[in-house]
């Protein structure tokens, strides 16, 4: 199963953060990606920068043959393409597109990178935007390293 979680908080060129979402959704149904699964749209607080506008948050399962690296750069194509801001770190954007499984692979980022491909992704476990959304598309998933179900108790870092 290969899992994408989507998060708008900004307006942009698509729209409201809603509309930055369903637009996301079409483009992960494109070219060499499918789209399987949506969960409902959830409206939360943000993580880490707490001055900034609630975010719009879902999950999506698709399937595609592109390999994990060449997805993520895709993801970010989407990004760029909905108008996403650069740094800093958390902050606003217009969306957010993280690769949070690729059928259980497990890659750690080379020398310590901080921007790498990371999988699974790091942030799963403690947010509870991410687990909530992808329980209800993905009962059975499973965490890659610590075989945590998504819908478990949020884990605080």
């Amino acid at each position: 199963m290969i899992l994408i979680a989507l998060g708008s908080n900004l307006s942009g060129p698509w729209g409201s953060p809603a509309a930055t979402l369903a637009r996301a959704l079409v483009e992960l149904d494109r070219g060499p990606l499918r789209l399987r699964a949506v969960s409902r749209v959830i409206i939360t607080k943000p993580f880490g920068r707490k001055n900034q506008p609630d975010f719009a948050n879902a999950v999506a399962a698709i399937i595609t043959h592109l390999p994990p690296r060449a997805l993520l750069s895709r993801l970010h194509a989407i990004e760029r393409a909905a108008g996403r801001p650069g740094p800093p770190r958390w902050g606003p954007r217009t969306p957010d597109l993280d690769l949070l499984d690729y059928h259980g692979l497990i890659i750690r980022p080379a020398g310590g990178q901080l921007h790498g491909l990371e999988l699974p992704h790091p942030g799963i476990l403690q947010r509870a935007f991410v687990r909530g959304p992808l329980a209800e598309i993905a009962p059975r998933w499973r965490h890659p390293i610590t075989r945590e179900a998504a819908a478990l108790t949020i884990r605080k870092p």
